[in-house]
């Protein structure tokens, strides 16, 4: 974790979780069929904890997730290694 990740958490100004690679795959998937907005990995991670964490919340709160990065770089890879799965949605 980089320092001012570990200072946000610290102060209360973020919130930081895990998440394994299938969650985010799908989590790649979902963002990418529902939205048209297709993440890089690294995001694709944060969306996957993001959807995870949502379920434990109220409807009144609000989860902002910074999609950093090109999805379209990682997507040969994803198909690849990754077949598109049933839908989970």
């Amino acid at each position: 974790m980089v320092p001012e990740h570990a200072y946000l958490n610290e102060i209360g100004r973020t919130k930081i979780g895990l998440c394994n690679d299938e969650e985010a795959v799908d989590a790649f998937y979902k963002l990418s069929q529902l939205e048209g907005i297709i993440p890089a990995l690294e995001s694709a991670h944060a969306v996957a904890y993001a959807m995870k964490l949502a379920k434990t919340l109220g409807s009144d709160k609000t989860i902002l997730v910074n999609l950093s990065g090109r999805g379209d770089k990682d997507i040969d890879f994803v198909i690849e290694h990754y077949p598109i799965p049933n839908a989970k949605f």
